[in-house]
């Protein structure tokens, strides 16, 4: 089955259209599973969609019963012009599937809370990804599927994956395909995920073949595949794949996806956008461009700790000092920027509901800056009122007893004691934790955590490296 068509040719010119059809009809019918569509809102994603839409809209109503689920993730940050066209996507395609009888149900796939991107990068302190350190795709891409997978396989037992899987994309891509094949079947184990399978059917197909197909069958839901042509022509750009494995390559390079992505050194994507008329996106990329500066080795540490959040440094070979996680106070300056730039995104008639960060989002940053961070000036509820006007219905009693002139009293003891502020701090916030339990077994383990933790200046650390472990 691999290898059916060979280099630099066109699959159209060994398969016609209804042979692929065929096919697809003929997996559709062979194995019980219920498929799951990988939908990012690219050219490739959109013609399995369609491919696959087309072949069972041609068989009779008693034999479309297997249900075909179709997913999309959203990170939370993907650029706004490809989250409204996923969104009319995904809203036509379940208004067609109902009004036609079709198997079809569209939905999006998220990250929780805990693992969205904003409570990351501006509540913990995460330093905007990087090449070496992309933990980004893993929490709002990979998570996000592979839990939908997962409970689609618990229902049902297994699944089938049906992806936008090109093997002229890159040799290595080639490869993973032709290793994880079932020998005399069209079906590739997942390389993961147990109990499911992937099914590829433009594995043969190039860039070209994508196109030709897009361009000359329209769109069973009524989208019109020229503008999505219009849309990368705008873009200068590729597509993010539905990410559901460490092997599948993220964004990056000039790809739809999210407009915060560091990992490229440009986003030459959202720069063709703005050129072709999209302006209003200016603030997204000027935002990007700040961020990737604060992933620049010559001035990570202007922005970053030493101190990550296990209050742990690492002694790097030069004998300096790797930077960590952000600054408290560059965790602020991130928090005002995005507000900022929301706030006069929806000033623009044309951009009223876009929502670069949530409500939940803000409420738990908050929580942690106040339980993890020692912010207890409580500066979420402050910086977002200077830059509203007006406040959000913030919890009552953040479950921290301390304010600002708390903190002004105990630095100045700490000052007093030589006593690092933080270390008490963190001391109390363990005591609190553990206030009104009937077992306080763990108090005595947390504070001698919090003891064990990095308190040194780092002036200190550097003249005396061999204590370092």
């Amino acid at each position: 089955m691999a290898n059916r068509i060979p280099n630099g040719k066109s699959v159209f010119e060994y398969r016609t259209i209804k042979d692929i059809y065929d096919e697809i009809c003929d997996v559709y019918r062979r194995y019980p599973q219920p498929w799951v569509i990988g939908y990012s809102g690219g050219k490739d994603s959109t013609a399995v969609l369609q491919l696959v839409w087309k072949a069972i809209e041609s068989l009779p109503a008693i034999e479309r019963r297997k249900q075909v689920f179709v997913i999309a993730s959203d990170t939370g940050v993907e650029t706004p012009v490809i989250v409204d066209y996923i969104n009319d996507t995904l809203r036509r395609i379940n208004e067609t599937a109902q009004a036609t009888n079709m198997p079809f149900q569209a939905e999006k796939v998220v990250p929780t809370l805990n693992d969205s991107f904003w409570v990351n990068l501006i509540g913990r302190g995460y330093p905007a990804p990087t090449a070496r350190f992309r933990w980004c795709t893993d929490r709002l891409k990979i998570k996000p599927a592979n839990r939908f997978i997962e409970e689609k396989v618990t229902q049902y037992g297994e699944v089938i994956m049906v992806l936008g899987l090109r093997k002229s994309e890159s040799a290595t891509r080639m490869q993973l395909m032709n290793t994880y094949q079932v020998e005399g079947h069209l079906l590739r184990r997942h390389a993961l995920l147990r109990g499911a399978y992937v099914y590829a059917p433009i594995a043969d197909f190039s860039v070209e073949d994508v196109w030709t197909y897009l361009l000359q069958v329209p769109s069973p839901w009524g989208s019109n595949n020229r503008d999505l042509a219009a849309l990368y022509r705008s873009a200068n750009a590729g597509e993010c794949p539905l990410v559901i494995d460490t092997f599948t390559p993220s964004c990056g390079n000039s790809r739809f996806g999210c407009w915060v992505c560091t990992v490229a050194e440009r986003d030459s994507s959202m720069e063709a956008l703005i050129d072709s008329g999209e302006e209003w996106m200016a603030p997204l990329l000027e935002f990007r461009e700040w961020l990737a500066v604060t992933t620049d080795p010559e001035r990570k540490h202007e922005f970053r700790d030493t101190r990550g959040r296990d209050g742990r440094v690492i002694m790097k070979k030069d004998g300096t000092l790797a930077a960590r996680t952000y600054k408290p106070e560059v965790s602020k300056q991130m928090l005002e920027k995005v507000l900022q730039i929301q706030q006069a995104i929806c000033r623009d008639s044309s951009n009223p509901h876009v929502t670069l960060i949530s409500e939940d989002e803000l409420l738990e940053i908050r929580r942690i800056w106040r339980t993890e961070r020692q912010d207890w000036e409580d500066s979420a509820p402050r910086i977002f009122r200077q830059v509203n006007g007006h406040d959000l219905d913030w919890p009552a009693d953040d479950d921290v007893p301390f304010d600002a002139e708390h903190k002004a009293l105990l630095s100045s003891i700490c000052r007093e004691f030589d006593v690092p502020f933080d270390l008490i701090a963190r001391m109390i916030e363990a005591e609190r934790r553990s206030s009104g339990m009937a077992r306080r077994a763990g108090i005595h383990k947390a504070l001698a955590a919090e003891l064990a933790r990095e308190w040194r200046s780092d002036a200190e650390i550097i003249q005396l490296p061999l204590q370092l472990t």
